[in-house]
């Protein structure tokens, strides 16, 4: 896949990423390598290959799962500015 100059600018405006003039061919050219290459990987056979979480066969050590702090909800609430059926209340801020 190659990108135009046009491109790159765009997609650096939606990306809100300030790119100098001088080095929009730069990466134009560098985006369209990355594109290149990831079409030519989805062009390989990947039937026969099993999924992997992890490229070496180890075993993730966890810690025990007990509790090391004491429970200080009653607290904390009781220093909130508003609490409604044990939930904090907050302002909302979606538009």
């Amino acid at each position: 896949m190659s990108l135009c100059n046009d491109d790159v600018n765009k997609i650096a405006h939606l990306a809100r990423l300030a790119i100098d003039p001088q080095d929009v061919d730069q990466y134009t050219q560098n985006l369209s390598s990355i594109l290149d290459l990831i079409a030519q990987m989805n062009t390989l056979d990947t039937d026969q290959v099993k999924p992997m979480a992890h490229p070496l066969d180890q075993i993730q050590r966890l810690r025990p799962d007990l509790v090391t702090e004491v429970d200080q909800r009653e607290l904390f609430q009781a220093i909130a500015p508003q609490i409604e059926a044990g939930l904090y209340l907050v302002p909302k801020v979606i538009e």
